[in-house]
């Protein structure tokens, strides 16, 4: 299904663990090039080497993408890596903390939207130039893919806000991506998971898993491994050549789209 990917070049960022990794995985199944990113390099060489496992070429950037200055670090070390780029995966991101309104403050807000918005947005800005490149050059669509989350649409929960605000952001931002750079064969999505059985639920308490759990149609969080084929799927031209603006849900039920 996904052999048009084979050789493409693939940056995803957050990808030493979780989603990341997981959907890293399956481009390097698929024969991709694949670059994993964090900014720290705990896990770094066990990603590299599952994906090197598996045949692929694969290499670790490390940056902090919460700084503009590292987003256009990483694109530049990958194209030099990789001699170019034709799929971003914006998956960087997480809930950077919990505060009720009343106690966000500047350093609170500035934390949650560097880590959700300026790392998208930052990363993407200094891919245009090289997805441009290669879509020209293959004749097909090059692509940007974002994480988003069921937050976007439903708020999020208490404490949460400014999350679920900065995935909203993200979600809408590529309808405006859409609208400047199409006439450049550059295509966006966004997979948007709902619960998922990552680190980010670490620290809830069995009772309130099972209540969530029990609010989902299908009874259980999702696995990461159920997640990461959509990002092939918006990756691969021969799949969603058409395909752009669009929010991919991935939450077995938990919200109507």
């Amino acid at each position: 299904m996904f052999n048009d990917l084979k050789g493409k070049r693939v940056l995803i960022t957050g990808s030493t663990a979780g989603m990341g990794l997981a959907a890293a995985r399956l481009f390097a199944k698929y024969g991709a090039r694949v670059g994993v990113n964090s900014h720290i390099d705990t896990g770094a060489a066990e990603a590299v080497a599952a994906l090197q496992a598996l045949g692929a070429e694969a290499d670790f950037f490390q940056a902090n993408l919460m700084q503009t200055a590292d987003c256009e670090k990483l694109v530049a070390a990958f194209v030099v890596r990789f001699g170019g780029l034709d799929v971003l995966i914006n998956n960087a991101g997480g809930l950077g903390g919990r505060a009720a309104l009343e106690q966000v403050d500047d350093t609170f807000y500035d934390r949650v939207m560097n880590l959700n918005v300026r790392s998208a947005l930052m990363t993407t800005k200094y891919a245009i130039p090289h997805l441009r490149a290669s879509a020209a050059a293959s004749g097909e669509t090059s692509s940007v893919i974002s994480t988003g989350s069921i937050a976007a649409r439903e708020g999020g929960g208490v404490g949460a806000g400014i999350y679920a605000g900065a995935k909203a952001w993200v979600h809408d931002v590529h309808r405006n991506w859409v609208k400047e750079f199409t006439k450049d064969r550059i295509r966006f999505n966004i997979v948007s998971p709902g619960t998922i059985d990552t680190a980010f639920h670490d620290g809830k308490s069995d009772e309130l898993r099972a209540k969530i759990a029990a609010s989902i149609p299908m009874g259980r969080f999702g696995r990461i491994e159920e997640v990461a084929p959509t990002f092939l799927f918006f990756a691969s031209h021969a799949c969603s050549g058409y395909i752009t603006g669009q929010v991919m849900d991935v939450n077995g039920g938990q919200i109507a789209p």
